[in-house]
């Protein structure tokens, strides 16, 4: 089976990029699928993870970012004529490469894959919640183009997949053929667990308006606080990096930024919980690495990941209402109870075996067969 990817770059080290790499690897080796990936954006950037050398990759040079350095109607011109050399571009690389199915991972392409697919078989996948441009304040430009393009050819999909069911019900207001298939994730293979001894809590996320650090630096406080011994360690890059380096830097309350590094694990394993704090969350990636670590884990009940990797009580905690004192009052409770946090840790690294590759991938497989 032939199947074509199409994405935007494979140049981030994201949650997104790390999935995509998986699966591909999964299907040339367990499958002898043969796998392209057409990127738009590529160019010569890096690619982020180490993908199997079978795989063949199509950059189309079309850098729809660059629509970025203009306004207003500079940036609707820019972005028009992107997307007519999208069209060109992709529709002489289907050609050739001829794939017998082709799986989309930017909604935002649907709309011009459907207008040159033909007859292969469409499937789209969800990696950003169907309700996240209401989430992104900024993006009122994005939100009214994605509605009046993309999600007005999500009826001509074969198959939308969604990470979780609260989203796939979202999406069925557009698209009438909708399933679930969690991410594959990478899981602790270390053979060590972390000893939840330190006094250091985690976050690991981007430094964006999504994943709302803001929030925790006010969770910290209050933290702090009771508990000024503590630290909370974050790792990760995005825009609001430096506004949050400063703003912790004058604050000194036990908060640490630090750049992501390439093993995170080995982070997991020196911390005593994990926080996170996003609006919106398609699926947690650092959720379930953390807890295969040993970790509890804390979450606002966002929609829609945590509350289907999060069994509250039981494997972490998931606050409800977006709560700052309830969450800060769960960070303490772990912070009191080392036996609390040694069985929370134990029911985690239990729940989380069921994302492993050889349990997801053979409903890609499933999926793929029954489209082809």
């Amino acid at each position: 089976m032939r199947i074509l990817y199409i994405t935007d770059a494979l140049a981030v080290r994201g949650g997104i990029e790390r999935v995509l790499h998986d699966k591909m690897n999964y299907l040339v080796e367990h499958y002898c699928c043969d796998v392209h990936v057409v990127t738009t954006d590529q160019g010569e950037h890096p690619i982020s993870y180490s993908l199997d050398e079978r795989i063949h990759v199509h950059d189309l040079g079309i850098l729809f970012y660059h629509q970025y350095r203009y306004k207003g109607l500079k940036r609707l011109f820019k972005y028009l004529k992107s997307e007519r050399l999208f069209r060109k571009r992709l529709h002489a690389c289907l050609q050739d490469v001829k794939p017998d199915l082709i799986d989309c991972i930017r909604v935002e392409f649907v709309r011009a894959i459907v207008d040159v697919k033909g007859a292969v078989p469409l499937i789209c996948e969800s990696h950003s919640i169907c309700r996240a441009p209401y989430y992104e304040i900024a993006s009122i430009l994005y939100r009214i183009r994605l509605h009046l393009s993309s999600f007005r050819k999500l009826n001509k999909v074969d198959m939308m997949v969604a990470l979780t069911q609260g989203d796939a019900n979202d999406w069925k207001k557009y698209c009438k053929k909708v399933c679930v298939i969690p991410n594959v994730v990478h899981l602790n293979d270390t053979g060590r667990y972390g000893s939840l001894e330190s006094k250091i809590a985690l976050f690991v996320g981007r430094f964006s308006g999504q994943k709302d650090f803001g929030t925790l630096i006010e969770i910290w406080k209050i933290v702090h606080q009771r508990y000024p011994e503590w630290e909370l360690h974050a790792y990760g890059e995005g825009t609001l990096r430096p506004y949050f380096e400063k703003l912790v830097k004058e604050l000194d309350i036990n908060i640490k930024i630090y750049t992501p590094i390439h093993n995170i694990f080995e982070k997991y394993l020196e911390g005593t919980m994990l926080l996170m704090t996003s609006r919106y969350e398609p699926f947690g990636l650092v959720l379930p690495e953390a807890m295969s670590c040993g970790l509890p884990v804390i979450a606002f009940d966002c929609p829609y990941g945590p509350a289907d990797i999060i069994n509250d009580g039981i494997n972490g905690f998931l606050i409800k209402g977006r709560d700052i004192s309830v969450y800060a009052d769960h960070v303490c409770q772990l912070i009191e109870s080392g036996s609390l946090r040694l069985k929370l840790g134990a029911a985690a690294k239990l729940s989380v075996n069921k994302y492993v590759d050889n349990r997801i991938m053979p409903k890609w497989k499933s999926l793929f067969d029954s489209l082809v």
